[in-house]
């Protein structure tokens, strides 16, 4: 009816007004994108949290329900039920409900002092360094890109990137429910050639799944043991679907380096047993982020020092 169409009316426009803001103020667009990255890095925290206790809850169910029969005289192991959004978010010591005004992205960690406001016991300074992360690269992203779709889209990918950087760091494992969204959505965004052709960013995510894939299979046969989680071969297939198959190999070759070095310090400093298995999923997003935004660049470069 006329009054939706009105409403409808009116919301256009005050979008519209407030792009123009933020182009021609850019320090109010960089501060919406610093408070509202803020508060996404609380979220993803959460994520990182929960997620995986999730997974292993639906897999401990599933395993249970498929052996139905042969752990029917085993009693099953309580699971308190899980989301993203319940139960509220509690202290692990003392179980004190953490309130809204002590959960401000940085803030509320430097106010208490990186403690618990009821029985003080020290609260991970890792939560504050996601939120503050999240915040500086999605600041980068702004600047670089500018008030634009493209920034929207890389802000997505960027905070699932974080995520998948310390689940992959805490439990050696990249969720489908966040790699294979993003895969997805890097294949729909380049049908307009936001970011490369179309054609380039299907052969991009086959070639990235493949590459992996024959490089598992091929290690696997020869020493009999798995160099890689399956969650490789996804996530270096998402950079395929987003960056085109031509800036795969300097984002591998950039990964492989990283991961090399930071493999090598564990075993000299921190006692890394040789056998002891390191995440490459880390690797692959740290090196995929940065070639997304300079590859072309890093690539260019790369090519006149060797020739």
């Amino acid at each position: 009816d006329s009054s939706t169409s009105r409403g409808l009316g009116d919301v256009y426009k005050r979008q519209e007004q407030t792009l123009v803001l933020f182009q021609q103020f850019p320090s109010a667009f960089y501060s919406f994108i610093i408070i509202l990255s803020l508060l996404i890095g609380s979220f993803l925290n959460v994520v990182i949290y929960r997620l995986p206790k999730m997974m292993h809850n639906n897999w401990y169910t599933e395993c249970r329900e498929f052996l139905a029969e042969e752990v029917k005289d085993i009693p099953a192991t309580k699971i308190t039920p899980l989301s993203l959004s319940k139960p509220d978010s509690t202290c692990p010591k003392c179980q004190h409900k953490i309130r809204f005004y002590e959960n401000i992205p940085v803030i509320s960690w430097l106010f208490l002092k990186g403690k618990c406001s009821q029985c003080k016991s020290s609260i991970s300074i890792r939560y504050p360094l996601v939120e503050a992360t999240t915040a500086l690269l999605s600041l980068v992203i702004a600047i670089q890109y500018g008030v634009s779709v493209e920034t929207v889209l890389l802000l997505l990918l960027t905070w699932g990137l974080i995520c998948l950087t310390l689940i992959d760091f805490d439990h050696m494992l990249l969720p489908d429910q966040i790699v294979m969204p993003l895969l997805w959505l890097g294949l729909l965004v380049n049908i307009n050639g936001t970011f490369v052709s179309l054609n380039d960013a299907v052969i991009g995510a086959a070639v990235g799944y493949m590459s992996l894939f024959s490089v598992f299979w091929l290690f696997k046969l020869l020493t009999g043991k798995e160099g890689m989680g399956h969650g490789d071969f996804k996530l270096f297939a998402l950079f395929g679907a987003w960056l085109g198959w031509q800036l795969l190999p300097i984002l591998i070759l950039m990964a492989s380096v990283v991961g090399a070095i930071i493999g090598i310090s564990l075993m000299l400093f921190k006692n890394h047993q040789r056998e002891q298995a390191i995440p490459f999923g880390p690797y692959l997003a740290i090196a995929g982020w940065v070639t997304l935004l300079w590859g072309e660049g890093i690539w260019s470069w790369y090519l006149i020092q060797i020739s």
